[in-house]
């Protein structure tokens, strides 16, 4: 039976999660899915509803205006924001972008690119997109908005857009898209026990199930795109464990993955040799990621080192089956979702607790769910993991995301391993905080953060790197 703890939160009642998998795991290019992948999905979309104006209103056009507001006008140029959504008004998509094309429009920010809508042609260059204001009225620190203008500088269509995190956007006036509704409905890690309690399900089938419920894909498509996303995360371990050289940036953070992937060969014993490799396999995609490879949001490109290295080493280390493998990572988006659902995951809302935190306790339950633990392990692992990262600042040095966020991946890696060495040695029912408060405890962390700890490049590390 699956038993949720005896002292629980009191959660508000909210509507059921309705996230799809898919939507949570992206495939797209680094350094940030809110910074980088959101902006690009933005500038796509920005296009094809200025295709759809009718005529004569495409025909008075003459500019197209981009500004970017919050922490992505405070961090932008490190995260290469500015790059990402001309890109996407360009027409690439963060699914099917060459790791070539956001460095090649940093290359020259004065070159003119072509903007083609309704038989018109504009032209865009890097540096017309506009810096605005850190400080600003709208509802999510990471707006930018986008305005198709005539020659008096009148707006002919406008919308502000929102990147929340995990490379999902939404706009003002913006309303869930319609779909199929969850076949076992819950909010609440609470509610979600109550569903495993009913149907005698299995986490991993219960998330399968709703899966198909919302998305009204069959199970064997589900899986082939389940193992497609696996693949990309093994994918980008395996070119960070090649890469060399300094990262892009003016910081001159040095590749590191490879070394130490070496010499944790050479330890002397076998546990220091097994933490080691991990620690390399999350320097590699966190490496990749803030290089601009592709990457998997998991939940986000800042935490993209986390899952990968976990799934990587349970593959190639700890020799647990593909079967479990997938089964562990669905285990681990009903965590991803909880918390997105409930508090956030963008570094600009909560912090980087929201990203590496996450992204730890996701870790956290993937492996334990696929060594064949109970859902109240399962989630008395995550909750370790999430717990203690709580209150942890997003202060990226000079807004890349490298200083400290790619031995933050490492280090988030190793805590998820230890929350599920907790968890499965200690006698489940004395565990006493709930996930469910470990979350709400995030949400709240997040609210009462500082701005200029959450992803302005304001505050903390950030700042006394340099003073120092």
């Amino acid at each position: 039976m699956s038993q949720p703890h005896p002292a629980e939160p009191l959660v508000p009642r909210r509507p059921p999660i309705e996230t799809t998998l898919f939507d949570f795991f992206k495939i797209g290019p680094g350094p940030s899915s809110s910074h980088t992948i959101g902006p690009m999905k933005a500038g796509n979309d920005f296009v094809a509803c200025c295709a759809a104006l009718p005529a004569d209103e495409l025909a008075r056009a003459a500019e197209v205006r981009v500004t970017l507001l919050g922490s992505l006008s405070a961090t932008g140029k490190g995260h290469g924001t500015d790059a990402a959504v001309l890109a996407g008004l360009l027409g690439s998509r963060p699914e099917s972008c060459s790791p070539e094309v956001l460095p090649s429009l940093r290359k020259d920010p004065q070159a003119r690119h072509a903007l083609r809508l309704g038989g018109r042609e504009f032209f865009l260059a890097l540096e017309d997109i506009c810096f605005g204001p850190v400080q600003h009225d709208a509802p999510f620190s990471n707006t930018l908005r986008c305005s198709l203008r005539d020659a008096e500088d009148r707006e002919i269509f406008g919308r502000e857009y929102y990147s929340v995190g995990g490379g999902f956007i939404q706009w003002k006036g913006w309303t869930p898209p319609e779909r199929g509704r969850p076949v076992h409905p819950y909010g609440t890690m609470r509610e979600l026990h109550r569903c495993l309690n009913e149907t005698g399900l299995t986490l991993h089938e219960l998330i399968l199930e709703n899966e198909t419920a919302i998305t009204g894909m069959s199970r064997p498509a589900i899986l082939e795109r389940l193992d497609d996303m696996m693949d990309a995360m093994y994918d980008s371990v395996r070119r960070g464990l090649k890469g060399s050289g300094r990262l892009p940036g003016t910081l001159g953070v040095w590749r590191k993955a490879g070394s130490l992937l070496e010499r944790a060969a050479a330890l002397p014993y076998m546990v220091d040799r097994f933490l080691g490799k991990l620690n390399a396999y999350a320097f590699a995609v966190a490496e990749e990621n803030a290089s601009g490879g592709v990457i998997v949001t998991a939940p986000t490109c800042g935490a993209a080192g986390v899952m990968p290295a976990l799934l990587y080493a349970m593959r190639q280390d700890l020799n647990i089956g593909d079967r479990a493998l997938r089964e562990g990572l669905l285990a681990s988006a009903a965590v991803g979702f909880l918390a997105k659902h409930n508090a956030g995951i963008a570094g600009a809302e909560v912090g980087c607790q929201g990203e590496v935190g996450v992204a730890s306790a996701m870790g956290a339950a993937m492996l334990t769910h696929a060594r064949g633990n109970a859902a109240a392990v399962v989630e008395n692992a995550a909750e370790v993991a999430l717990e203690h990262h709580l209150g942890l600042t997003c202060d990226p040095v000079g807004g890349y995301v490298q200083v400290p966020c790619i031995e933050r991946n490492a280090v988030g890696a190793i805590k998820a391993y230890n929350a599920s060495l907790l968890a499965t040695c200690e006698e489940s029912a004395h565990h006493l905080v709930s996930l469910d408060a470990a979350i709400m405890a995030m949400g709240e962390t997040g609210r009462e953060m500082s701005a200029k700890f959450k992803e302005t490049s304001e505050g903390g590390l950030a700042v006394s790197i340099v003073e120092c």
